[in-house]
């Protein structure tokens, strides 16, 4: 594990990014772009993310919060004050990319929604992750990863190949997903921005990532049956291992190799591959040790994998050969470690170069770096930037006020959302599986 020193040329150096988003999908979006060099401020209300919830917690943040968060500053931001919502507006119109995961409508029952905040930033690019899309029948529907899972044909997927009854995996797939093509959405969007000086809002959908990234969406498009591409876990000498490979290559290079033979060759087809099967585990059982065993395997051309586990997955020399978990510092100057994002440029550096913050702990810092004051309830932006600088609001824009006044009235009379209620902070389903 390596303490870090700050990189001093990173790909996104100058870029402002506003991360309003909870749980998994948007603040890993936020992330990676944070790892990449932007300046990502997470705006948040204590104790409204779930993720808290999941991992070791040390120093009032748990392991998921940091994962997520790593590298990012933090201000306390709560919609149900109007004068947050003024802010919010205010921050959008000082920044390039706007992160939000909340179901599709609720940013705009706040008066915050994309027409608020492209009136006051033109040059605004807006992700917006849903579990369904911002349209259509599910748009308001909540979206856990699991949900999108199942509706993939993820799970029933993997219960038609193992024959197993349904069941979730262990990994929020989806979120990950969307998070990435999120990322990918976001650096095209600025891309262009670069040749129009126009921003975009991003509609990305947690199950259309899904469809897109996963390689049998075609058998569902070619309405052809399933062929299964997975490796196959072989008891070895020293504990199982994986082969990625199907049984029939598998067979194949063994024959080739080793000379391995059926046992009848003229029997019917389930017994000659029944028989196969015991013949390939009995030759790996044969070998007197597990290096020896992978040598055969390599020499087969066999792809092979131990089968870590939590305890010492960390311990692969792919993994800690590479700085895989660096040490970040946090705003007390406490060491915590995290896993970076696994980018290595020839001519400029990535990874986290502050450490997990604390809701709230960059305010002041961050409004004033952004905005020249302190305070925005109590001052107004300075005029637009130039083109050249990190965001290009048009001269001429509504001010923020002016756009927050025109938003619904925002008492509690005409909104039931509120952080107090639970789950749905701001009407976000709060698991770290949800979009």
């Amino acid at each position: 594990m390596t303490q870090r020193p700050r990189p001093q040329t990173r790909p996104l150096d100058g870029l402002r990014v506003l991360d309003l988003s909870r749980a998994v999908s948007g603040p890993l979006a936020g992330r990676i772009l944070a790892d990449l060099g932007a300046d990502v401020v997470r705006a948040e209300l204590p104790g409204t993310d779930v993720t808290q919830a999941f991992g070791k917690v040390t120093r009032g943040r748990s392991g998921l919060y940091s994962h997520v968060n790593a590298g990012k500053r933090s201000i306390l931001l709560d919609l149900h004050q109007p004068g947050d919502v003024a802010r919010l507006l205010d921050l959008a119109a000082a920044c390039d990319v706007l992160v939000e995961n909340f179901r599709p409508g609720v940013l705009d029952r706040f008066g915050a929604g994309w027409p608020a905040l492209s009136a006051v930033n033109p040059g605004l690019v807006m992700l917006s992750i849903s579990g369904f899309g911002r349209e259509g029948d599910d748009a308001g529907r909540a979206a856990y990863a699991p949900v999108i899972h199942a509706e993939a044909g993820l799970i029933g997927r993997q219960a038609d190949i193992t024959g197993d009854p349904p069941a979730d995996i262990a990994f929020a797939l989806a979120d990950a997903l969307a998070g990435l093509h999120g990322t990918i959405a976001i650096l095209a969007a600025l891309r262009l921005r670069d040749r129009t000086g126009t921003g975009q809002h991003i509609d990305l959908s947690m199950l259309e990532a899904m469809l897109a990234t996963d390689d049998y969406t075609h058998y569902s498009i070619d309405e052809h049956p399933v062929r299964s591409a997975r490796g196959e876990v072989w008891p070895a000498p020293g504990g199982p291992i994986l082969i990625s490979a199907d049984r029939r290559y598998l067979w194949r290079q063994l024959k080739t190799c080793f000379g391995v033979a059926d046992p009848d060759p003229d029997a019917p087809l389930e017994d000659k591959l029944r028989a196969r099967a015991r013949v390939m585990a009995d030759w790996f059982a044969a070998h007197p040790d597990r290096d020896a065993l992978k040598r055969d395997l390599e020499t087969a051309r066999l792809a092979w994998a131990d089968i870590r586990h939590a305890a010492d997955v960390l311990a692969a020399p792919s993994v800690a050969g590479r700085d895989t978990i660096v040490e970040v510092t946090d705003g007390d100057g406490e060491k915590r470690p995290v896993v970076r994002m696994p980018y290595r440029f020839s001519d400029a550096d990535s990874g986290p170069v502050r450490g997990v913050p604390e809701p709230g702990e960059h305010t002041d810092d961050m409004l004033r770096d952004w905005t020249g004051h302190p305070d925005l309830r109590t001052a107004r932006l300075p005029g637009p930037r130039s083109r050249h600088e990190s965001a290009c609001p048009v001269p001429g824009a509504p001010s923020a006020a002016r756009v927050a006044g025109a938003g619904p009235n925002l008492s509690p009379a005409t909104t039931t959302m509120s952080h107090r209620s639970g789950p749905d902070h701001y009407g976000v389903t709060s698991s770290w599986f949800r979009s």
